[in-house]
C-alpha cells in the first residue's frame, strides 16, 4: 500500500510539472548600465567686471564675457580655469579730473574649487591665482596678478548641464601697475553661466 501511495504522489507531482509546462527557469536579474562620465567640464557666462581706485573714488565698470574650463576629481574638488574679457566700460571719475583714454577690465585666473553637494544644488568656493587688466589706460595696459577668491552656487539641469551663479574679488591691493601706484585698488567679478559635462 505504501508503494501505490508514494507512486500516485509521484505521478501527481509530474503532471504538475507538466501541465506548468514542465520548464523551471532560473531568474536573471537585469543588468544595470552605469555610464562613466568624464571629468572634464566647459563653461561660459556673462556679468560684470568693476575696478575702484579708493582715494579718488574711480570706478570702472564693464559688461564681462567668461570662458571656464575644468576637470573635476570628484563630487567635492575641481580644479578650474578662467578666462574674463570686458566690453562696453563705464568710467566714473571720482574726484579726479577724469582720463583721456581708458580700455576694458579683463582677468585670467586658475582655481582649487572646493564644492558641497546638497541633491541638485552645490555650492563652491574658489581659491587661486590671477590677474586683471585695465587695457588701453593713458598710452598702455594696467596689470597686476596676485590671490584670488570667490564664492558660488551651481544646479544640475541634468547629468551633463549645470547653470551657476558667483563672484570672484579679482585684486585687493596697493597700486594697479602704473595707475594710482600708492593707492588701494580693488577688482572683482559677478557671473551668471552654464556648464557642460562630457
Amino acid at each position: 500500500m505504501k508503494k501505490i501511495t508514494l507512486s500516485l504522489v509521484s505521478v501527481l507531482a509530474l503532471s504538475g510539472l507538466v501541465y506548468a509546462g514542465g520548464d523551471i527557469a532560473p531568474v536573471m536579474e537585469e543588468e544595470q548600465i552605469v555610464v562613466e562620465r568624464s571629468p572634464f567640464y566647459l563653461g561660459f557666462g556673462i556679468g560684470g567686471a568693476e575696478l575702484n581706485v579708493d582715494a579718488t573714488n574711480e570706478q570702472f565698470t564693464s559688461t564681462a564675457l567668461m570662458l571656464q574650463a575644468g576637470y573635476q576629481y570628484n563630487e567635492y574638488v575641481a580644479i578650474e580655469g578662467r578666462y574674463s574679457f570686458g566690453f562696453s566700460t563705464d568710467y566714473d571719475q571720482g574726484t579726479t579730473t577724469g582720463l583721456a583714454t581708458y580700455g576694458d577690465i579683463s582677468s585670467w585666473g586658475i582655481y582649487l574649487k572646493p564644492m558641497y553637494p546638497i541633491g541638485d544644488f552645490s555650492i563652491y568656493g574658489l581659491l587661486g591665482y590671477g590677474g586683471v587688466m585695465l587695457s588701453d589706460i593713458r598710452n598702455g595696459d594696467a596689470y597686476e596678478n596676485g590671490f584670488q577668491y570667490g564664492l558660488g552656487a551651481s544646479y544640475n539641469i541634468t547629468e551633463t548641464v549645470s547653470i551657476f551663479a558667483d563672484y570672484v574679488w579679482l585684486y585687493d591691493d596697493t597700486g594697479l601697475d602704473y595707475v594710482a601706484i600708492s593707492n588701494d585698488v580693488d577688482a572683482n567679478v559677478w557671473t551668471l553661466g552654464v556648464s557642460y559635462k562630457f
